[in-house]
């Protein structure tokens, strides 16, 4: 949920309370300082996109959350501002929002609000809050910290951009000569991919992180990951209408639904004898497949029309990144997504199936796909230039070159970013 401001008063009001004061980085990449004195991160976004598409639209998927093609022109991208501490010598504390301003108004919105355990022993670690999902590899990773300007298209498809709920998460760090990871969390399941549910806690995640070194230069992780949940209404926008003239009110819903999330990451780095400060690379990948199961209603007007709804969606993307001298880094990406779903119990009242099937989203002609290079300059871990050229095919035969110019800069304590 968004909390608008004209202003930004509160925000200057609340940084102003706080004192920045010398941090201490965590060995998993967390800032604290202690409970009298939060270390303050603030990650400015902002780009210049020249495109010619105004909306995402990937046929076969309704997308929620904050899928989305980035605005024309001049922008602001995603502002983080996040205070963290330790609590005390038991729990640490986070919180992150994102400020974005778009049509004219700002909006701070939540992303995660969480504490942690620390020192609980036997390598478990419990978090509880809101929070990114430990699902793959990039979901839990901030954007400011991601190799590209966007998310690939099944982050976006899937996931609306990052599987992030409230609830608790354990993890396990096994006690292994190699790295061995295990996590299981339960939350509110009100969030895209799912939707409402009377319970507030239908969301079910299971992962397992595993990795080692070849040698002194080489090193890998290999993820598994999956989802469930169950929701009483999802609701997906008012369809895909074209053409200048004035869309109709129109409602768009999947009620007494299921879902699930299965996925794949591997992700292998690089660095002369393990020091990549010179040169370095990562070849980055992940493979996701959502199967999901519901009443599908389009209501327009007087006008609706309903069915049973069995849909499976699938994706993924491969990225590679090289740093061919410091500060300096190429990268190249392919993503490509495709949906595969079935209708049956047809009822027409007014709204025929070709029709229900496009303005429903649920349609599923086209492949959408996107080819990816960017070139980005960091003078130092706070601060990165980025140029980055896509060609975007959305399934209806439609290519959108897009090409965005942008930079990213962090203020006050910031931490390592996980492998």
């Amino acid at each position: 949920m968004f909390v608008k401001y004209r202003s930004y008063s509160l925000l200057v009001a609340a940084l102003g309370t706080a004192t920045l004061a010398s941090s201490a980085l965590a060995a998993d990449g967390k800032i604290s300082s202690n409970q009298f004195n939060p270390a303050i991160s603030l990650i400015l976004d902002a780009r210049y996109t020249d495109l010619d598409q105004t909306e995402l639209e990937l046929p076969g998927f309704q997308l929620g959350g904050e899928a989305g093609l980035p605005e024309k022109g001049f922008s602001t991208g995603h502002n983080e501002l996040t205070i963290s501490a330790n609590i005390d010598d038991r729990f640490y504390g986070s919180l992150n929002t994102a400020i974005i301003y778009s049509n004219g108004e700002t909006e701070i919105e939540l992303e995660e609000a969480y504490i942690e355990t620390l020192g609980l022993g036997s390598g478990l670690t419990i978090k509880g809050g809101q929070f990114f999902s430990g699902f793959g590899y990039l979901n839990g990773i901030h954007d400011h910290a991601h190799d590209f300007a966007d998310t690939p298209l099944v982050y976006d498809a899937l996931f609306g951009g990052h599987l992030k709920d409230t609830g608790v998460q354990l993890r396990w760090l096994a006690p292994t000569d190699f790295y061995l990871l295990l996590g299981a969390e339960v939350t509110s399941g009100s969030e895209y991919p799912s939707g409402e549910n009377a319970d507030n806690n239908k969301g079910r995640t299971l992962f397992a992180k595993t990795g080692g070194d070849f040698g002194v230069s080489s090193s890998w992780q290999l993820g598994a990951s999956y989802y469930q949940s169950k929701f009483d209404v999802r609701e997906a926008g008012g369809g895909h209408h074209h053409g200048g003239e004035e869309a109709p009110e129109a409602d768009n819903e999947l009620l007494n639904g299921e879902v699930d999330v299965s996925g794949i990451d591997f992700v292998y780095k690089w660095a002369p004898n393990g020091n990549g400060k010179q040169r370095n690379f990562k070849l980055q990948a992940e493979y996701l497949i959502r199967n999901e199961k519901a009443d599908a209603e389009f209501t327009e007007d007087s006008n609706s029309a309903e069915a049973a709804y069995d849909g499976e969606q699938s994706g993924y993307y491969v990225q590679a990144i090289y740093q061919f001298m410091p500060s300096w880094r190429v990268g190249a990406r392919y993503d490509a997504i495709e949906a595969d779903n079935k209708i049956s119990s047809f009822v027409d009242n007014g709204v025929d199936q070709d029709e229900f099937l496009e303005e429903s989203g649920l349609g599923a002609e086209g492949k959408p796909n996107r080819s990816s290079v960017m070139v980005d300059y960091a003078p130092s871990h706070f601060s990165r230039l980025r140029l980055q050229y896509s060609k975007l095919e959305n399934g209806h035969g439609e290519k959108d070159d897009q090409i965005m110019l942008q930079y990213t800069m962090s203020l006050g304590s910031h931490g390592a970013h996980s492998y």
